[in-house]
């Protein structure tokens, strides 16, 4: 009995190593996609911070030489430094709009052009 516990300990201890192996193996992939994305996020998030800050020096510049000029009042503070709302959805909304468009006009346009013989065909079946 005791041979059969050792056995099957040994057995147990192998598959165990052979899962730890495959593990490893798949965390290598893993930890290479998630550098990839990792990398990929700084350099956008980078990105993106550089060119607002441009954009915000641009901002201030002007808001400097309007205020010099005497010509800068609440209203063109306000329209300078007010953050701009996203389009993503409205855009997004407006093409699922015209996907619904097209895709109701080739359902029409294949009802009005089939032909009477294939429309008997398909309702007899």
């Amino acid at each position: 009995m005791s041979k059969e516990l050792e056995k099957q300990s040994e057995e147990l201890e192998q598959t165990l190593a052979k899962q730890l192996e495959i593990l490893k193996r798949e965390s290598e992939d893993w930890l290479k996609i998630a550098a990839v994305v990792g990398a990929g996020a700084l350099l956008t998030y980078a990105i993106v911070k550089t060119t607002r800050k441009k954009k915000a020096e641009k901002t201030h510049l002007a808001m400097e030489v309007l205020e010099k000029e005497g010509l800068l009042n609440e209203d063109i503070k306000k329209r300078l430094t007010e953050t701009k709302k996203s389009r993503f959805w409205p855009s997004l909304s407006e093409r699922l709009l015209i996907l619904g468009l097209a895709l109701a006009k080739d359902k029409i346009y294949s009802a009005i052009f089939s032909s009477p013989s294939s429309e008997q065909e398909t309702k007899s079946e």
